[in-house]
């Protein structure tokens, strides 16, 4: 597998509207991050900027552990909801340069919550930023993503430059802070709102850093490339049940249904063929239909060698307690084929 991914250890979103009595709230546990610019009662300019960190022992121990050669990183953010959008905007990510505490509020209590993290303070109405609205580093370690009103989409930002320097601890990692650009912040035109998914969600979307490389391998040897799409493509040794601690190796029995007629003491039938090197495994939840891991040219291929075709997933890259259906993308016979053999299977939690 060339796709891992890790979940925060903490996110939460600050706002810089304050209530009656000045103090800003903490939104620690809550289900939603936001970012955008808005208006308050008022018609003062407000902002809102989400604030998500990863461990620094997870990023370490995928880099090492998981990743060969090469790799990317991206911040990836369901969009739940977005209101009141521009025409085009562009969203940036900054490494926070402080430390911060998650708290136990959410957006809309009442009493306002104060455990944690805010607009003003680091910690539960103590430790105030330098800066209102969070310390970051302005510089060249960020990352951007530019949306149109016609492209209004889930987050998918590379952040390797961040990822990369939390890695080697050249830069210390209190997480990233993801903000509007500076026009569209304090706005007054417009409620700009743009709602993701928290790690505190209920759903099947919660946020996380993918990595990506390329380990593909094909070399078949002898064994014979399948070509004709009147075949029985199936996995031979899916189980219905994977621990989130497992690594699976899926092997794929890859046949003609009509074999060309040989002489030979074995079955022509037993005979197995390597899928075309465009070979693709995807992913998706099978109670939402939601492709989870989707065909990626570079990063999903399907290896080969000479006992045929075969790919690798790490169970711990996706959510446990969930169910999930295996995908096969091939071209035989100049047809593009996505084979569904209803290869449903089960994430656990191993304790």
């Amino acid at each position: 597998m060339a796709i891992y991914r890790i979940y925060p250890e903490k996110d939460t979103t600050i706002w810089s509207e304050p209530n009656i009595a000045g103090t800003y709230g903490n939104a620690g546990l809550d289900e939603i991050l936001e970012v955008g610019g808005y208006p308050d009662a008022y018609l003062t300019g407000r902002s809102q900027r989400t604030l998500i960190q990863f461990s620094t022992s997870d990023i370490q121990s995928t880099i090492n552990t998981k990743v060969t050669g090469s790799f990317s990183s991206s911040l990836n953010l369901y969009l739940a909801s977005a209101g009141e959008i521009p025409t085009s905007y562009t969203l940036y990510a900054y490494p926070i340069s402080q430390s911060w505490t998650n708290g136990t509020g959410k957006r809309d209590d009442s009493p306002l919550n104060t455990t944690g993290v805010s607009w003003q303070y680091r910690g539960a109405q103590e430790n105030a930023w330098d800066n209102l609205g969070g310390d970051f580093i302005t510089s060249s370690v960020s990352g951007s993503q530019t949306f149109s009103l016609s492209s209004v989409k889930d987050l998918n930002m590379d952040v390797t430059s961040i990822v990369t320097q939390h890695y080697s601890e050249s830069l210390d990692n209190y997480g990233i802070l993801l903000k509007i650009e500076d026009s569209y912040e304090n706005y007054t035109s417009a409620s700009i709102n743009l709602k993701f998914y928290g790690n505190d969600t209920n759903t099947i979307f919660p946020p996380y850093l993918e990595f990506k490389w390329d380990d593909s391998s094909y070399s078949t040897g002898s064994l014979s490339v399948l070509s004709t799409d009147i075949a029985t493509v199936s996995i031979k040794n899916h189980r219905e049940k994977y621990l989130d601690s497992d690594s699976a190796r899926f092997n794929i029995s890859a046949r003609p249904k009509y074999p060309t007629r040989t002489f030979t003491t074995s079955s022509i039938y037993l005979t197995e063929y390597a899928l075309p090197e465009e070979s693709y495994w995807g992913i998706k939840d099978e109670y939402s239909g939601e492709m989870i891991i989707d065909f990626d040219t570079t990063y999903t291929k399907i290896n080969a060698d000479l006992n045929g075709s075969y790919f690798n997933i790490f169970m711990n890259s996706l959510q446990p307690e969930r169910y999930y259906r295996l995908l096969i993308k091939t071209t035989l016979n100049g047809n593009t084929l996505v084979i569904d053999n209803r290869n449903i299977f089960k994430v656990e939690r191993n304790g």
